[in-house]
């Protein structure tokens, strides 16, 4: 997300790096204050996330972000940017100084996140087939 976007809709299905939703204990502040702000979990990719919160934030807006990955138990604090704002939805953010360390962690995350999420998957797959091939033979 190098490049300011001032629609997020213009390029909603290009995606720059994968998400997932995978964090726990958020906490966000607004750059030059001290109130946190209470936000819900959002999806991160490596670059940013979106993070779901009624506050509204201008586009542009530092803000102090700081969070634990739920797989791995690692805490990140970090600045990011606002990079658009849904009134009463969100804020998608890009993450600005992050450290590589921490950008790694994530990516190990996001990596992480989505195996578990295909071996959930075809746990689900193989439970409807089994269903199913049961109920052709019961009839």
């Amino acid at each position: 997300m190098s490049a300011k976007r001032k629609h997020p809709e213009e390029h909603a299905h290009q995606r720059y790096s994968s998400r997932v939703h995978s964090l726990s204990d958020i906490s966000l502040t607004y750059e030059g204050g001290n109130e946190k702000i209470t936000v819900r979990s959002p999806d991160i990719s490596t670059h940013g996330m979106f993070i779901n919160t009624s506050r509204v934030f201008p586009e542009g807006s530092i803000l102090g972000v700081q969070f634990r990955l739920a797989i791995s138990g690692v805490e990140v604090q970090t600045r990011c940017e606002v990079r658009y704002c849904l009134p009463g939805v969100g804020v998608g953010v890009e993450f600005v100084g992050i450290s590589s360390q921490s950008a790694q962690t994530i990516e190990q995350e996001v990596a992480l996140s989505k195996k578990e999420e295909s071996i959930r998957t075809r746990a689900r797959r193989r439970t409807k087939r089994s269903v199913k091939v049961k109920q052709k033979r019961s009839r």
